[in-house]
């Protein structure tokens, strides 16, 4: 998605550091009006920091930090944004209708009780007490607190945790009519097949630093690796001795195989096994893409630690 405005929120050489931690080191980050970025990256990575930054919360102790072009603790800007964290603590004894009432309050054009109950699924909630509440439902209430003030800008922290299949699909369509009104989203998570599905961009974080930002198929291309499944009655030895093959498994007659010269194991298989059939050749999901990645950047951090030693 192109943008050719000023960012919204941005990161620039950001430092962040905890005594001999350094949490975030020299993180370089952009978001721009009107898409949803994913932030990526294993517990640790500093995900959790940037966002603190951004949102007001945490000094950074070098580099730049800036909301709607502002200092993120001004007021002005805080009152233009809707924040999911992993964690929050509401009153408990307070109704979902009193606690979105209250929020809504705060902001100075926000969207109805109604409209916050429907777009975030909350409409069978509003008359009970939040401290019964499931740990799904309460997601869900946080998600409508997050959105009652109708923000420019969305953070999104983990924010399906805890919640079932059903309610994760319903929060992906609220977040895709955010998004198709205008509204900017940051979204944490460790649900890859999540950022697959909603994020214009990817960033992906390791040791404090990004080490990609793109598109999900930027960040698939950035892996060779491709997944072969087809129905073959070779064995699983024969094809684990062929060199261009990484990983096989036979799951009931199907064989699945992971190779980065998918096209010479093709033909091996064409060659080997006259009745081969049903085959299919898929370039690396986010999954994999992100896993490779984060083993590169880990192993490289490593050779420098012993370098330096």
């Amino acid at each position: 998605m192109p943008h050719n405005h000023e960012p919204i929120a941005r990161l620039g050489g950001a430092v962040k550091r905890y005594g001999q931690l350094t949490a975030l080191d020299g993180a370089d980050l952009q978001l721009q009006r009107g898409e949803l970025l994913a932030l990526l990256g294993p517990n640790g990575a500093g995900k959790t920091t940037a966002i603190g930054l951004l949102l007001g919360l945490i000094r950074a102790d070098a580099g730049t930090v800036e909301l709607f072009g502002q200092d993120p603790q001004r007021i002005e800007a805080r009152r233009r944004i809707g924040v999911m964290l992993q964690n929050a603590e509401l009153p408990p004894t307070l109704r979902v209708g009193e606690l979105l009432r209250l929020t809504a309050s705060y902001y100075p054009a926000p969207r109805t009780l109604a409209e916050t109950a429907e777009l975030a699924g909350v409409s069978d909630l509003l008359k009970r007490s939040y401290a019964k509440l499931s740990g799904g439902q309460q997601r869900r209430v946080q998600f409508a607190l997050a959105l009652c003030g109708r923000p420019e800008l969305l953070f999104l922290d983990e924010p399906t945790v805890g919640m079932d299949i059903e309610a994760r699909q319903k929060l992906w369509t609220a977040i895709r009519q955010l998004l198709a009104e205008g509204c900017s989203v940051l979204l944490t998570t460790h649900y890859l097949e999540e950022a697959e599905a909603l994020a214009d961009r990817v960033c992906v974080m390791t040791h404090g630093r990004m080490i990609h930002e793109g598109t999900v198929e930027e960040l698939r291309a950035r892996v060779a690796l491709k997944r072969i499944r087809c129905l073959s009655t070779l064995s699983i030895d024969t094809v684990r001795g062929w060199p261009e093959v990484n990983e096989v498994r036979r799951e009931n007659e199907r064989l699945h195989i992971t190779a980065a010269e998918a096209e010479v194991v093709v033909r091996r298989l064409l060659g080997a096994d006259l009745q081969l059939r049903e085959l299919e050749v898929q370039r690396a999901g986010l999954a994999e893409a992100f896993t490779e990645l984060t083993r590169d950047a880990d192993e490289a951090s490593d050779t420098n630690q012993r370098e330096a030693a």
